[in-house]
């Protein structure tokens, strides 16, 4: 009889542990359209030419993002400048000397948890504007679209979250208050 309640006791924590996972699965947020600029690769060269054709990116579609009211705005000003978008990569490309050319498309990707100023963005899936700078294997550069927060001015910073580090965090806080 104790055989059979630990192994009833062991078969219910795997099923809660399955649904708690399932449960996790990260939704796809509706309120946020991002950017994200995939370097050719991860050479030096590559990831600087990915950040110059970052500012020229960001300063074509300045005017644009300004006159979007909601994010259906916004996604269709991206679709119908996506070719500016490539011809703004392909000649900060060509200037630097790079015989690859950009791709731009929009896609509903996953993004990690992150952080701008005192905003966060929940791991999960969002629509975004992806521009690959030719093979697009190498890092990454991403901010958000819409809401305007990478063009406002301001640059756009990000943090890195650990769950597990806030965990910590916030026992030491609660021991301190003690």
């Amino acid at each position: 009889m104790k055989k059979i309640c630990i192994s009833f006791l062991f078969i219910t924590i795997i099923i809660l542990s399955g649904i708690g996972l399932i449960a996790q699965k990260p939704q796809k947020s509706e309120e946020y359209l991002r950017i994200h600029i995939r370097a050719n690769s991860n050479l030096e060269i590559d990831q600087a030419v990915k950040y110059k054709v970052k500012e020229q990116v960001v300063k074509y579609l300045t005017p644009f993002i300004a006159e979007c009211k909601t994010k259906t705005d916004a996604e269709n000003m991206l679709e119908s400048n996506l070719a500016g978008v490539c011809a703004v990569a392909d000649k900060v490309l060509r200037n630097s000397g790079f015989s690859y050319t950009a791709k731009a498309s929009i896609k509903t990707e996953e993004f990690p948890t992150r952080v701008y100023d005192n905003l966060e963005l929940e791991h999960g899936f969002y629509d975004a504007l992806i521009i690959e700078l030719g093979e697009g294997v190498g890092d990454n550069w991403w901010c958000v679209v819409y809401p305007p927060l990478c063009f406002t001015g301001n640059e756009c910073g990000y943090v890195y979250r650990s769950k597990i580090l806030d965990v910590i965090s916030d026992f030491y806080k609660s021991k301190e208050k003690q």
